[in-house]
């Protein structure tokens, strides 16, 4: 069956979900109905141009619109969906189709041609309906009654967590468009190409813009791999080429997939070090498992990373040595994972209930993007690192950590920069499903 086929399959139940949670939380908070705004342009300061638009998630969230500002969308939990699309008189700009796609069915749908004019379409009274949006000063000017109650969003986020089928089906895509794009970059870093010349390929390969991609992509050579976010994209082709880190994801109908890929241009140590975090990604992917805790994982990951550094002569301590003092975390400094989704780093990763009860992080491991419990159809990434970051090796001179590194090792490394390797995982009651490497990234 064609995608589009699946997908026009799996969304009526999508819907069918989020009207019963609005009319669940509806309900609760005595409300009449929730109105999403999918947003406006933001003009850029002292200028006549606007940034790129980026929809609300939440808007986002019931239907695949992710390129037109200033529609609304009403939701009541009983009644069909209604959507306000806004299509401008316009000769400047493109003007978006009259929506007829596999989702349009499932609206009410009413034409805008001005913003200024959206009042006439929305309820008489919106005394008690509250609005889900960025621009409350509209909101407010509209007369709505309540701006993004607490509650409401609290209950919205911690169900995005739970994935439906048609959810599943968009990020099996963005997945796939982007491993497509992995094996391009992959091929021009081998081909001698700088930097800037593998982001071209690799945004040839999946035929989006730099505005299309969930995220800015992370494309380093050499060194820059240390940069745990670099995006600057040398122009000019590496002399020596050693390593090459890639972080990049793609996006389908809202939905983003985050992959990460580190390489080295010569069979050497660095190689066979990435082999054992490549290892360690793989061990922690098999430990998605329904009521397992994703805390554990990290630590787990932590007590592995320090194997890793013991086995390549890195530290001069037992790696059990190298977890309990925290030298681990100056080699990997970053979380396991997080949340995939809507957005890059779904929201609810800390939620214990759809209060809003939050579940804190370790002290010892701050930057954790998830402490939720694991469960089926929720949708992780699994992202172990080790790198060679002069700030935080820095930190441990004069300190009793600086007798436990073997900095001649170190230094033989620090020119690789370091290694990511990043899958996206949706966890299943009898299994994991990885879409990575199902679609043979290696």
């Amino acid at each position: 069956m064609s995608l589009s086929n699946q997908l026009a399959q799996s969304y009526p139940q999508h819907i069918e979900r989020l009207q019963k949670l609005t009319a669940q939380v509806l309900k609760a908070e005595r409300l009449d109905a929730l109105v999403f705004h999918s947003g406006k342009p933001m003009r850029q300061f002292l200028d006549d141009m606007d940034y790129p638009f980026k929809p609300n998630p939440q808007f986002k969230a019931l239907l695949p619109v992710v390129d037109n500002p200033n529609c609304w969308l009403l939701v009541d939990g009983e009644s069909k969906p209604k959507l306000i699309f806004y299509r401008p008189v316009d000769f400047w700009h493109k003007v978006p189709d009259e929506p007829t796609d596999f989702w349009a069915e499932h609206f009410d749908i009413q034409l805008l041609t001005s913003p200024a004019e959206v009042g006439q379409l929305l309820p008489y009274d919106r005394s008690n309906i509250a609005y889900m949006g960025e621009h409350v000063d509209v909101a407010q000017a509209l007369s709505f009654g309540h701006f993004n109650p607490v509650p409401v969003t609290n209950f919205l986020h911690y169900h995005r967590a739970y994935k439906s089928d048609y959810e599943k089906l968009c990020l099996r895509e963005a997945n796939r468009r982007a491993v497509t794009a992995h094996v391009a970059a992959k091929d021009a870093f081998y081909a001698g190409e700088s930097e800037y010349g593998i982001q071209l390929a690799y945004l040839n390969a999946c035929q989006h813009t730099e505005n299309e991609t969930p995220y800015g992509n992370i494309v380093a050579l050499n060194e820059n791999a240390a940069i745990l976010h670099y995006t600057h994209f040398l122009r000019e082709k590496p002399v020596d080429p050693r390593s090459f880190l890639i972080d990049a994801g793609a996006s389908f109908h809202g939905y983003a997939a985050d992959i990460t890929r580190t390489y080295a241009f010569k069979q050497n140590e660095f190689a066979e070090l990435i082999g054992s975090v490549d290892n360690i990604a793989t061990t922690m992917v098999d430990g998605l498992k329904p009521d397992a805790s994703y805390v554990d994982l990290h630590i787990q990951s932590h007590a592995m990373i320090a194997e890793t550094l013991s086995q390549f002569n890195i530290i001069k301590v037992t790696p059990e040595q190298a977890v309990e003092s925290e030298l681990t975390r100056t080699f990997f400094p970053h979380g396991l994972g997080h949340n995939l989704g809507l957005q890059v780093h779904d929201v609810g990763g800390f939620m214990a209930d759809s209060r809003g009860t939050t579940i804190a992080s370790p002290k010892s491991h701050p930057f954790l993007r998830t402490t939720r419990g694991i469960e089926s159809d929720m949708v992780f990434t699994i992202e172990p690192g080790l790198y060679f970051i002069d700030s935080l090796l820095s930190d441990l001179k004069g300190t009793d950590k600086e007798k436990m590194v073997n900095w001649d090792k170190v230094e033989s490394f620090k020119p690789f920069g370091g290694i990511r390797i990043e899958d996206n995982i949706i966890v299943h009651r009898e299994r994991n499903e990885n879409m990575t490497r199902d679609l043979n990234l290696n």
